[in-house]
């Protein structure tokens, strides 16, 4: 008889990526030289991608390319080109409720494509998830600038998208190789963008250097290939779901770090978000979807 409760140690590993991706928003602001988001995009793919490519010394099969280039930018290239579009144009925190409707968007797209329809509680938990993080991050100040807002929407297609697709499109690569080809395809879509559109950098200081190892070790290396592992053994509407914590993260430590003011408005989104990512992944138990 199957067990009737999720599989918390995969959720658990996987939730450690978005945790982490949620850091690097302190990382950037404190750490890295200002007005190059770009090649901030670049420094924390490529390298990493580089490095788990000669780990692997794994080609992809040779009728995988395809998928793999679509993965890529999917995952990565478009993803993060979008991302830092809407980060300068929007305030961080529209920007965030705007990618808090990916794990709809997968349930759309399992229903859509698959046939999956998903279970109502999953279903209203991604709801209250983008209602908890409007009461955790909005104000009655935010500005709705529309080419961001557009920027912001596309992103958190290709997001869902791309994680929707990585289960469904088996490559025959193991996850670390996966992760690598990813990266380095995606950090070699960025670099034209990043020589165009960012100044070069200028002497970097040991602080900037260590922000942007961290950015490419941490931020891309480990988190995506804990992602990608995640999106393996996990539904992907579930996987979707912990993607609520990157934010969430970065809030957190704004509180604890750069001691940012919190409401009693925030503290009941904070709530709302972390009961919706935890009551999606009861819903999505894989033994009782099976």
């Amino acid at each position: 008889m199957p067990s009737s409760t999720p599989r918390w140690p995969d959720a658990l590993l996987t939730a450690l990526a978005p945790m982490i991706w949620g850091s690097t928003y302190l990382v950037t602001t404190e750490l890295l030289p200002p007005g190059r988001p770009f090649t901030a995009a670049l420094l924390r793919a490529l390298p990493a991608g580089l490095l788990l490519v000669l780990a692997t010394r794994q080609l992809p099969a040779r009728g995988s390319w395809g998928r793999l280039l679509c993965l890529a930018a999917l995952n990565i290239g478009v993803f993060q080109a979008l991302l830092f579009v809407a980060a300068y144009r929007l305030p961080g925190g529209l920007a965030a409720v705007v990618g808090a409707i990916q794990p709809l968007l997968v349930m759309g797209l399992a229903w859509g494509v698959d046939r999956h329809r998903p279970p109502p509680a999953a279903l209203l938990a991604g709801v209250a998830g983008v209602i908890g993080m409007a009461a955790l991050i909005l104000s009655p100040h935010t500005v709705w600038e529309p080419i961001g807002l557009a920027a912001a929407l596309a992103g958190a297609a290709c997001m869902a998208g791309g994680t929707f697709l990585t289960r469904r499109w088996p490559t025959g690569l193991p996850v670390l190789a996966l992760t690598g080809w990813q990266l380095l395809l995606g950090g070699l879509m960025l670099a034209p963008v990043a020589l165009w559109a960012d100044a070069p950098l200028p002497p970097l200081s040991l602080p900037q250097g260590l922000g942007y190892t961290y950015l490419s070790l941490a931020g891309a290396l480990l988190a995506y290939a804990l992602w990608f592992r995640g999106i393996g053994r996990l539904p992907a509407v579930a996987v979707s779901s912990l993607g609520l914590l990157s934010p969430l993260t970065a809030v957190v430590l704004g509180w604890l770090v750069l001691g940012q003011a919190m409401t009693g408005w925030s503290l009941l989104g904070l709530v709302m978000v972390f009961g919706s990512i935890l009551t999606v992944q009861r819903a999505m138990n894989p033994a009782r979807a099976s």
